[in-house]
């Protein structure tokens, strides 16, 4: 059985985007729009990675999503990928720095994109 992918964006256009670019390319794919509305999917089943936006509104960022999942699916840790669309913040690179995580930034070329996915969670079976 294939896993999916947890896609978490709070933007539905781009949440849209990669999920169709991942599908395309064999990834099965499961989206969340916060990272608050991750938690019990992240609780309840298996995936194979998570690409996660850094900014987004409801009181849960991209790193606190991988301090979560550090602490209660280490598995996952390793397969995580960040996106976002403010890298010249200082705030930004302290964030992404602190994560360790690889990150991509928006907008994104979707080879350039799917190449970190398959770096980070392997090519999709």
């Amino acid at each position: 059985m294939r896993l999916p992918v947890l896609v978490i964006d709070d933007e539905p256009a781009v949440l849209s985007y990669i999920q169709a670019a991942l599908e395309r390319s064999g990834y099965k794919v499961v989206c969340s729009e916060s990272g608050v509305a991750a938690l019990p999917l992240l609780e309840s089943r298996e995936f194979l990675g998570v690409i996660c936006d850094l900014r987004m509104p409801g009181g849960m960022d991209g790193d606190d999503v991988y301090a979560w999942i550090s602490e209660h699916r280490p598995e996952l840790a390793k397969r995580f990928v960040l996106q976002t669309g403010d890298i010249a913040s200082e705030d930004t690179i302290g964030r992404l720095r602190k994560t360790g995580a690889p990150f991509i930034e928006k907008p994104f070329r979707m080879r350039e994109f799917l190449s970190v996915v398959e770096k980070t969670m392997g090519k999709a079976l």
